[in-house]
């Protein structure tokens, strides 16, 4: 039997389709990532953006056409938002499972019927649903710690589809961290600052737990809230930390995050990012910018403008304001023409390429070191400590390596061997 588990979406969704592929491997499936002929496909769905909707629903009718004879099983937060538009996908879908209890896809995928089976959405979860872990990748592995989100940002949909925020027990996360034999690993989630497990146990106790991995550790999106003394303290004793903070903003005017219902100011975002650079100098600060929220005037994106400068980002993700139905936003506020909102994404895209540029400015002529990833073109590319994506001439062995950098290079930096 030939199964494919295509993944839409966030590493949190990538996650979870690596212990799907663990588990229908072990039911004796020959598993693939891509939109090839199957008997069995598993499309796991993203609904942060309408656009993602569009591709969830688009995707599952292109595995259709790869085999109209397939049983297609529809999972994530697409199909937890909006089941019944899959259901009716050319009625050739076999079951809708939504974005909670993954593991229901391996029982139906373990025995599946002949007749379809329709949909299966969870109730919300109480405590975090334990999966397979996924096949390790060599560089780098992703270790799912938390799901959920307690923020309801007014923006986003994901808390209604994902339900409240439940962690991993600190002993599973850490030992799946610790045991990890990739080089590097990220530690991921819906909203990550907030793990806290049964027992009370933190972020910062997690780190302390597995300070002494040999793994390299890298953090995902965090929320300013996090940033203590205490939780950077503890970052300092991890032996193979990776200084990359990716700080979500979502916006530089005070007004605007209040209507997003952000429960902090860009002072106060500012004073956690001098707080990161006080403990890890040369610390990479990376982020998201929500562009053309619906309150956002002028005034209002010429703050996010300035904050882009004054944070000293090392990289920005900028993306238009997307209306999300069910969200406290989209009841209460008109959209800005598309025009408004383009006009200000190019602009603020501009300004983060000028700040990167003078952040990787910094490095010429020092050393960092590199996880190789992939060898294209002649050139060897992966990510230094501080997340710059660094390419070396030729094929290197796929190890951590030792680097001097030489200069500005593509969307990196070129470097040589030490």
């Amino acid at each position: 039997m030939k199964a494919v588990v295509y993944t839409l979406g966030c590493k949190v969704n990538d996650v979870e389709s690596g212990s799907l592929i663990r588990g229908l491997e072990e039911l004796g499936y020959t598993v693939s990532r891509e939109l090839v002929y199957a008997d069995l496909y598993i499309v796991n769905t993203c609904a942060v953006t309408a656009e993602a909707e569009r591709k969830s629903r688009q995707t599952v009718g292109k595995a259709i056409k790869c085999n109209k004879q397939a049983k297609v099983i529809v999972c994530g937060c697409a199909s937890q938002k909006s089941p019944t538009a899959f259901l009716e996908k050319d009625n050739a879908v076999y079951a809708v499972t939504g974005a909670r209890n993954k593991n229901e896809v391996l029982a139906l995928a373990r025995e599946l019927q002949k007749e379809r089976i329709g949909i299966r959405i969870a109730d919300e979860d109480k405590a975090y649903e334990e999966m397979l872990t996924p096949h390790r990748l060599k560089t780098r592995n992703f270790v799912k710690i938390q799901d959920g989100c307690n923020r309801f940002c007014a923006y986003c949909v994901i808390p209604y589809l994902r339900g409240r925020s439940r962690s991993r027990r600190l002993e599973s996360a850490s030992a799946e961290i610790i045991n990890s034999d990739s080089y590097e690993t990220v530690v991921t989630g819906i909203d990550v600052s907030e793990y806290k497990d049964e027992e009370g146990r933190d972020l910062t106790d997690l780190m302390l737990a597995v300070k002494d991995a040999p793994t390299r550790i890298r953090l995902g999106s965090l929320e300013v809230s996090l940033i203590t003394p205490r939780f950077l303290e503890a970052l300092k004793q991890v032996k193979n930390f990776a200084p990359q903070f990716h700080l979500s903003l979502q916006s530089g005017s005070d007004s605007v995050l209040k209507s997003m219902n952000r429960h902090y100011t860009r002072a106060e975002y500012l004073e956690k990012c001098k707080m990161i650079y006080e403990a890890f100098e040369n610390a990479a600060i990376t982020t998201d910018i929500i562009v053309g929220f619906p309150t956002e005037t002028e005034t209002d994106f010429a703050d996010s403008l300035r904050i882009v400068e004054e944070a000293g980002f090392a990289q920005i993700h900028a993306f238009p304001y997307s209306p999300r139905e069910g969200t406290n936003a989209y009841k209460k506020y008109k959209e800005l023409p598309y025009a408004v909102k383009k006009e200000r994404v190019d602009k603020i895209l501009a300004a983060g390429a000028k700040q990167k540029e003078a952040y990787l400015q910094r490095f010429i002529g020092r050393e960092l070191t590199v996880v190789p990833e992939v060898c294209i073109d002649g050139f060897t590319e992966g990510y230094s400590e501080n997340y710059i994506r660094v390419y070396v001439a030729g094929k290197t062995a796929k190890q951590p390596i030792r680097v001097r950098v030489e200069a500005l290079f593509k969307d990196g930096v070129k470097a040589s061997l030490l």
